[in-house]
């Protein structure tokens, strides 16, 4: 059985995507290495932040019902590089428990481990569901500052919340809750502003405007699409909160949920549009290649169903209104690049097949997680957004969805960077490949 220190995963589970046929023998494959990395493992691989992806890996190939083969593979392919924890220290933990100094020990990375024991604790005496609203969602000083971090590190501290969730790991959202305790909060400037912006928006008369068309002001404010430039750093904290700030807030705060919206179609608008910004910002004639940061936007949408089942209506309404003021400040981020449907729906795959087959292609390719955490998200949109195919801000429709799938799986299989990296400025695409008949590299 599951606890908080202890992973088991059972051929019966229903992820929120999985291929049918999930075999016990895959599952016992895939608890004993998680069990491994949870232990010995630290949840950075470097002291530069660099995240250690193995539970994401593992946990998508068991859901695409990857081999036990396959599994281990996953698992040796990015072994290698981990590092172990610091050593806990039981006085650091039990420290913890006092509000006043839980919060000194925040945004550093040598305290995960602490953390890590502190939240299995916690868990243990209250409840994984209890722990969650205490420390995320209680809409305190403490809360506040914890959901802030849940967004940082380019989403992965709520990508691997959404797996402990979606997979009913306790000792997986104990991980996701130490990660997100050693990230940063700078990000709180966003969605603290966005949040009090928004209050003047939510009693609004007419009609909302849709996130594919904050998109679309976005690029067209030319403050606002530039305010991020190459050389930036990090191009949202150094990039748009210092040059547009007020505009940034101001265009995504339009973004709201009322309490009487249908919460499932939100959800899949989110997903939609993810999915839409992150496949169709493309740069011809290279070859088609997915921006590594907008991959982050639509791999952590997968949850957000598991997340509306499992948190009060209210508490979601907010999550999903973080989720949308991200996912419009990511794409800012990468210089607001054009965002070209021909490119989906003129797209010729390299092997022609159903998802069966870009799923069996995933599950054998070298890879750190990221490939197939993308295949597992677009064939879940596909089904999340169907029931709401044609309505105004749903962009990504029929089998674009297919051609999008063959299109990822193409591009980390062409050779070279798996990736573009912020695929809106012109230097992003210097060492991609330009297409067949295109003339050399560029």
């Amino acid at each position: 059985m599951a606890s908080e220190s202890r992973i088991y995963l059972g051929a019966s589970q229903k992820p929120e995507y999985y291929v049918k046929g999930l075999t016990a023998e895959s599952a016992e494959k895939t608890s004993q290495l998680l069990q491994i990395n949870h232990e010995k493992h630290h949840i950075f691989f470097n002291q530069s932040g660099f995240h250690n992806h193995i539970a994401h890996h593992l946990l998508t190939l068991f859901a695409l019902n990857a081999s036990p083969a396959e599994i281990q593979k996953g698992y040796d392919d990015n072994v290698s590089y981990q590092r172990p924890p610091e050593p806990l220290k039981d006085s650091i933990v039990d420290d913890m428990h006092k509000p006043e100094r839980f919060k000194t020990y925040l945004g550093n990375e040598k305290y995960y481990h602490d953390f890590l024991v502190f939240f299995q604790k916690e868990i243990k005496a209250k409840t994984w569901k209890t722990v969650l609203n205490e420390y995320l969602f209680a809409n305190d000083e403490r809360a506040n500052d914890m959901l802030c971090r849940l967004f940082a590190g380019f989403l992965h501290p709520i990508i691997h919340l959404g797996f402990g969730i979606e997979f009913q790991q306790p000792a997986i959202i104990a991980e996701a809750l130490a990660q997100t305790a050693v990230h940063d909060n700078w990000i709180a400037a966003l969605f603290l502003g966005c949040e009090k912006a928004a209050e003047a928006n939510r009693n609004k008369i007419g009609p909302k405007k849709t996130i594919v068309q904050l998109l679309q002001e976005a690029k067209s404010d030319e403050k606002l699409s530039k305010s991020a430039h190459w050389e930036d750093g990090n191009k949202i904290r150094d990039g748009i909160l210092k040059r547009a700030p007020n505009e940034m807030i101001a265009l995504a705060s339009q973004y709201t949920i009322a309490e009487g919206d249908d919460l499932e179609e939100k959800t899949a608008e989110m997903i939609n549009a993810a999915v839409f910004f992150t496949s169709s910002a493309q740069h011809p004639p290279h070859i088609p290649k997915f921006d590594f940061y907008y991959i982050h936007c639509l791999n952590s949408s997968i949850f957000f169903p598991s997340f509306r089942s499992s948190l009060p209506p209210a508490t979601y309404r907010r999550l999903l209104e973080w989720k949308v003021w991200n996912d419009v400040a990511m794409y800012i981020s990468r210089s607001c690049p054009s965002l070209l449907v021909d490119e989906i729906t003129g797209y010729v795959p390299k092997q022609a097949s159903a998802w069966n087959g870009v799923i069996e292609r995933v599950n054998k390719l070298e890879d750190d997680g990221h490939a197939s955490k993308l295949v597992r998200a677009l064939a879940h949109g596909e089904q999340a957004c169907a029931k709401w195919e044609g309505r105004e801000g749903f962009e990504i429709k029929g089998d674009m969805w297919g051609k999008i799938g063959h299109m990822a799986i193409d591009s980390v299989e062409s050779g070279g960077q798996d990736w573009v990296r912020s695929c809106g400025f012109e230097e992003a695409w210097r060492d991609i490949p330009l297409r067949e008949g295109e003339g050399a590299r560029m």
